[in-house]
């Protein structure tokens, strides 16, 4: 599982499924969950996908890391 930590805001998750569906594209929906903080300041989303190499999970999360909203990628 990848799962990211980003603030609530507008646009956050539609920026986040963008980055993932460029590098795992046969990401079915049933896979993804959303989970808000305690006090909802903050989002987690969590994709179970099957990895096809060290190389795509490691541009996934670089991809991720940088995307505007993202806190921290696990």
């Amino acid at each position: 599982p990848i799962k990211v930590v980003g603030r609530q805001e507008a646009g956050r998750r539609l920026r986040i499924d963008e980055v993932v569906l460029r590098h795992v594209p046969d990401l079915a929906a049933h896979r993804v969950s959303e989970r808000a903080s305690g006090q909802g300041n903050f989002v987690s989303i969590t994709y179970m996908i099957v990895a096809r190499s060290r190389e795509q999970v490691v541009a996934l999360v670089t991809e991720l890391a940088a995307t505007v909203g993202v806190v921290m990628v696990i």
